[in-house]
């Protein structure tokens, strides 16, 4: 694999700082809504992937309350923002041909390193040499060249607590994996704020997409950070609810369309979204995992349109949203 050679000028890292004037002409040929898109990991990549298809302005709020994997052993011990969701949520919105999304996706399979991806330890040592995780974010979009900018849902990294059948369970991993009805959501420290950056993308967003994704763990992690969901209840954009496929064994068990919207309201104080998208092709998925149905009767009650579609990947090993047909119908939507 053949790199880029080294800019003509740059910082420590060899990264250039100044602007583009080719990006920045492609990026100010983009026409379409400004988007916001809500969440983490796989699920909110997935949505970036289907907003790219429409949008002329593309933000992506995410969590930073992710303990698992990589991203759990790196952000304690360097003091930094997960990197993880942020690292997946970069690639998706970069080029497919672009030398550094295959260095930043790539992942050590052993030795000292192993289950570590590169690209959040380029992340990391970015943060480092530029002395703050905005700034080594910023030179990561440089390196990249995404089509649209990630945003930390906030500037610190933060805890996820959970009541789980009246017992409080602490951290993203151990709430995902729990069993349970979950009747309180809140992060750590409580007196966080969110990123002005993270608000701003929302209140100039003509759509604000949430889901998909795990519901407490990546969704509702954004949502509980104080000022994400005044934010989007001030907002006068189209709010959409991009439902899940299938079930997640743990935290939302037996729950249909209806209990995840019911879930997202009641828990962070949300306006009810303008259309809740799901799927209307059939699954077949093994127990105790269901497919997620969502009865325009019962959805109604809420004010909530049901707008349903086939989104199923028809390639995928597994059940997740494919880009074109979930971007088609998100597009009909702003």
């Amino acid at each position: 694999m053949t790199l880029p050679g080294p800019p003509p000028r740059g910082n420590e890292a060899g990264v250039s700082l100044d602007p583009d004037p080719l990006l920045e002409a492609l990026e100010g040929a983009r026409s379409g809504p400004a988007v916001a898109a809500v969440g983490g990991g796989h699920g909110l990549a997935q949505a970036l992937g289907a907003v790219s298809r429409y949008a002329g302005t593309i933000n992506a709020v995410v969590t930073v309350a992710d303990d698992g994997g990589s991203s759990g052993r790196l952000a304690p011990d360097l003091g930094i923002l997960p990197p993880g969701d942020i690292r997946q949520c970069l690639l998706a919105l970069t080029p497919d041909d672009s030398p550094w999304k295959r260095l930043f996706d790539y992942r050590f399979s052993d030795a000292d390193v192993a289950g570590h991806s590169l690209g959040n330890l380029l992340i990391a040592a970015l943060a480092d040499i530029e002395g703050s995780f905005e700034g080594g974010l910023r030179l990561a979009e440089q390196m990249l060249r995404p089509i649209g900018s990630v945003l930390p849902a906030a500037g610190q990294r933060l805890l996820l607590d959970a009541v789980v059948d009246d017992a409080t369970i602490t951290g993203q991993v151990a709430i995902a994996e729990s069993r349970g009805h979950i009747s309180e959501l809140m992060v750590r420290p409580a007196e966080v704020d969110a990123s002005p950056r993270a608000v701003e993308a929302i209140a100039e967003a003509d759509q604000i997409v949430l889901g998909p994704g795990s519901l407490y763990t990546s969704i509702m992690a954004v949502l509980v950070v104080p000022g994400i969901v005044e934010a989007i209840n001030a907002s006068p954009a189209k709010l959409v609810y991009v439902c899940n496929l299938i079930t997640q064994d743990g935290e939302t068990l037996g729950m249909d369309g209806a209990d995840h919207l019911d879930a997202l309201i009641s828990l962070t104080g949300m306006r009810s979204p303008n259309a809740i998208v799901a799927n209307t092709t059939t699954i077949a998925i093994e127990p105790p995992l269901t497919a997620v149905l969502a009865d325009e009767e019962t959805i109604a009650t809420y004010g909530v349109d049901v707008v349903g579609a086939d989104l199923v990947d028809p390639v995928a090993t597994w059940p997740r949203h494919d880009a074109a047909r979930l971007g088609g119908v998100l597009a009909r939507l702003v």
